[in-house]
């Protein structure tokens, strides 16, 4: 699969994200839609979105008992988006539960990745808030990782630093979804295990989810083509 690169939209409401997108013509960049646009705008933004010809990853987090999982992502899977996820730490069953409600009478699916351990978080928090003590960090990736497999899944999200060593434990068409990307010279904000889109290239990433660098920037089209010039070109 090519790499690319996802701009997340991470907007309250649809009139500022669809004017955000108006901006890119000639252009329909892969979009993320995530909680705060979704509960904002609801269902209808995903199929405004995906009318106007964008891909979209559905950056929901489902994280439940296996049943409500696989329930919610039937009525996901009627929104035609191109990936959804959820949080490994729900355990193998969830995730199993999760491939099957996303699967549709045809067979036909979105990819359903997992995420690992958000990039907000590192050693230090693990250890003392999560209580997750004695294995380094980059070890629970894999473990979550090894188990979205084994669940079915088609890849993770997790850290950029942790993607060529997921493609080493799960193989190479196990897919990376990087977020924790900014440009060498901009802020780092509340990530804490970042790196730059020419990095998470070196690195293995297949896709990069970048929202604020675009986002935020004087010129979202020209940081957008920036992160295609240094990631996916």
């Amino acid at each position: 699969m090519k790499r690319d690169v996802i701009v997340a939209c991470d907007f309250a409401d649809a009139k500022t994200t669809l004017a955000f997108l108006d901006r890119f013509t000639g252009r329909k960049p892969f979009v993320k839609i995530g909680m705060e646009l979704f509960y904002g705008a609801g269902p209808e933004i995903v199929r405004e979105i995906k009318k106007r010809g964008h891909k979209i990853f559905l950056d929901l987090k489902l994280h439940d008992i296996p049943n409500t999982v696989k329930k919610s992502m039937a009525v996901l899977s009627g929104l035609d988006v191109d990936i959804c996820n959820l949080h490994a730490a729900g355990g193998i069953d969830m995730m199993r539960a999760a491939v099957e409600g996303l699967t549709r009478p045809d067979g036909s699916r979105p990819l359903l990745i997992a995420v690992t351990q958000l990039t907000s978080i590192d050693q230090t928090r693990m250890e003392n808030e999560l209580l997750i003590t004695g294995k380094p960090l980059a070890e629970v990736v894999m473990q979550y990782a090894r188990n979205a497999k084994e669940a079915g899944l088609d890849g993770v999200v997790c850290s950029p630093l942790e993607a060529g060593k997921v493609h080493e434990t799960c193989g190479s068409e196990f897919l990376t979804v990087t977020p924790g990307i900014r440009f060498a010279d901009g802020a780092v904000g509340d990530q804490q295990r970042v790196t730059t889109p020419a990095k998470a290239k070196e690195i293995g990433s297949d896709f990069i989810v970048v929202g604020r660098p675009i986002t935020a920037a004087e010129d979202p089209v020209a940081a957008y083509e920036r992160c295609v010039a240094d990631f996916a070109d």
